[in-house]
């Protein structure tokens, strides 16, 4: 069985597992590999039985993998433009024989609405990039620098064809930087996007957060709960219990 399993993978990949129905990953360790944002993200985000989702910039297929795991959704789509991570994503659907339920498509987020059509999907989930040209520094490696800054895309972009691609009363699931978080709500609000619940993470108690996690409503009315903080270490390389929770395994099955 391992034996097959490494036929999935290329020179420089690994399996990551996600301890979650037995799923495994593949990534690059020279590349973009998903992060804590994401996995926080597939927990919060909510979908029904029956429902279809649209992943916005899925990298390698995390979010839409682990939102198969994880719910009864009838199908999940990840839209991304780097050949490589569609390559990969491709291969971790093949490798977990979810070809019925997961597609991975190659496409620009910008264009979204154009591939899939207006109106089609009744959640999409985004870990957009994070960064503007002015905040933080371009890494040097294209790849990494586009999943981490708006070369591509940005945040108008992404919330935008969100909302073309929603139902109404479909829910669009985002995790940002709080530093963004009112430039945020009012691009959301500019495309009917109405801002339901967020929820803040902290990696200390006594620490500023460092993520947001925003569930908006197209065509909703204006009402917003703000959930319980989310901390991700109680001391120095010991995460917090929900934490480990949300990973599935109380080891966190080494991918934090």
């Amino acid at each position: 069985m391992e034996e097959r399993k490494e036929q999935f993978l290329k020179s420089g990949e690994r399996l990551d597992s996600l301890n979650r129905n037995g799923y495994e990953i593949i990534q690059n360790k020279e590349g973009f590999c998903f992060g804590m944002d994401a996995v926080l993200l597939s927990d919060f985000a909510r979908v029904k039985a029956g429902e279809t989702v649209l992943d916005l910039g899925t990298g390698t297929g995390i979010i839409p993998i682990l939102l198969e795991a994880k719910t009864k959704g009838m199908h999940f789509t990840g839209l991304e433009i780097q050949k490589a991570s569609v390559d990969m994503a491709s291969r971790s659907v093949v490798l977990n024989h979810l070809q019925e339920k997961v597609s991975i498509v190659e496409g620009d987020i910008k264009e979204a609405s154009q591939i899939f059509g207006r109106g089609v999907f009744s959640v999409v989930t985004t870990n957009p990039p994070y960064m503007t040209d002015q905040h933080g520094l371009q890494n040097p490696d294209l790849p990494k620098a586009i999943a981490r800054h708006e070369i591509l895309c940005n945040l108008e972009d992404v919330v935008r064809e969100g909302a073309n691609v929603l139902k109404t009363n479909g829910r669009f699931y985002m995790v940002h930087r709080p530093f963004r978080l009112i430039e945020i709500v009012a691009c959301m609000r500019k495309y009917h996007l109405e801002p339901k619940r967020m929820r803040f993470v902290y990696p200390y108690v006594d620490k500023e957060p460092n993520m947001v996690l925003i569930e908006a409503i197209k065509g909703a009315k204006a009402r917003v709960t703000i959930e319980k903080p989310l901390i991700v270490y109680t001391a120095p390389n010991q995460y917090h219990p929900e934490i480990y929770q949300i990973y599935g395994d109380d080891s966190a099955g080494g991918v934090l």
